[in-house]
């Protein structure tokens, strides 16, 4: 979590291998990550960028069938097991009937729903979403969330997300880490990160946090600009 223009998606895409690193080595395993060849490397990691873009006459089947392309032979058939990923992809996101239906002829929170489904349907063990609830309504959100916490849970999926709002961080992140100006402020659990202190240093925003009676997650309330903010 951070400000806009603090560095997320571009570590985000660092830990994809689409960036170098600036200094040190990123590994995935016990190899170096620049040492995967792109297709095995996309086996493992997907990245579900913040902005995405296809030509509006691709269907929504086509779409996520284009989270299949790291297993593909030179010859493009389509296995029993790619269909089934799609359609399990479809079916978590709610966005199997619409299968047939050109993107274009699609809202904007469906649009993110079926690039979700291209994410899930790569299978990989680790998945990088950069604002995965942006364009989604408020029941949407949930619902996405809700997935993803099944398949980290269930699954044992690795998951890194950017997220915005903070009490969503709150009650789904097991470990925060919180960047201001392409730096690493603080890092843990919720409950050690996200405090007021560091919400006015991360976010220039003053608030009063209190832990939830339910779940003992923190709950923000925003209150005004930390003097000199803005």
């Amino acid at each position: 979590m951070g400000p806009n223009g603090c560095g997320k998606s571009t570590l985000l895409r660092a830990l994809a291998g689409l960036l170098p690193p600036a200094r040190g080595q990123l590994y995935l395993g016990d190899r170096p990550l620049h040492g995967w060849a792109p297709r095995a490397r996309a086996r493992q990691v997907g990245l579900l960028p913040q902005l995405n873009a296809a030509p509006p006459h691709m269907s929504v089947d086509e779409v996520v069938a284009l989270g299949r392309y790291p297993y593909q032979r030179w010859y493009r058939q389509w296995t029993r097991a790619d269909l089934q990923a799609m359609e399990r992809a479809m079916e978590a996101t709610g966005v199997l009937d619409l299968r047939w239906r050109p993107l274009a002829s699609l809202s904007g929170g469906q649009r993110q729903r079926v690039w979700l489904a291209m994410a899930l349907a790569q299978e990989t063990p680790i998945l990088l979403l950069d604002e995965p609830t942006s364009f989604l309504d408020m029941a949407h959100q949930v619902a996405v969330l809700d997935l993803v916490r099944e398949m980290n849970r269930r699954e044992g999926r690795t998951v890194i997300m950017v997220l915005h709002d903070l009490d969503q961080a709150s009650q789904y992140a097991d470990f925060v880490v919180a960047m201001k100006e392409g730096r690493l402020v603080a890092a843990g659990p919720p409950s050690e990160v996200i405090r007021e202190d560091l919400v006015e240093e991360v976010f220039g925003v003053r608030s009063t946090i209190f832990s939830d009676p339910a779940t003992g997650a923190p709950v923000v309330m925003l209150q005004a600009l930390a003097r000199g903010a803005g």
